[in-house]
């Protein structure tokens, strides 16, 4: 895919750990989805693969540099910290409502989705590479 194997292999691995992933190890090995495609949502990528998103963590830094204001200094923390804890529930509720199977909708344009055996790349990649293109064009 052009990036980091190593990296990649990290990802997938908590993918896999989360149940997202399958991995079948071999020649003929390879990965597929853990659950049905509209049983996996975006936020359970985003956890499995960056833990649970927390936009403006407070780590006291507007009452050290305001302390002589503390008053002021303080709510102007409770009011960072309740506006950034509403967006992260929106952002959280979005990626929530959004399966995979809802993006390849999108993607395809259609309610059945194709499948691709990776492994045919390696035994036949003309004919694959072929068969992909078709599949992205929305050929049969």
């Amino acid at each position: 895919m052009g990036g980091s194997q190593t990296y990649m292999r990290k990802i997938i691995r908590k993918l896999v750990v989360a149940g997202l992933v399958r991995s079948v190890s071999g020649n003929q090995g390879g990965f597929t989805l853990g659950r049905n495609s509209r049983q996996i949502t975006v936020w359970d990528a985003v956890v499995a693969t960056e833990g649970d998103i927390q936009t403006y963590p407070n780590n006291g830094l507007i009452d050290r540099v305001f302390d002589d204001v503390e008053p002021l200094a303080n709510r102007g923390t409770q009011v960072l910290t309740d506006i950034f804890v509403a967006a992260d529930q929106q952002y959280k509720h979005v990626l929530q409502e959004t399966s995979v199977h809802r993006i390849l909708v999108h993607i395809f344009q259609s309610q059945i989705i194709p499948t691709v055996d990776w492994n045919e790349s390696t035994v036949n990649y003309p004919n694959f590479t072929a068969k992909l293109k078709a599949l992205l064009h929305g050929e049969n």
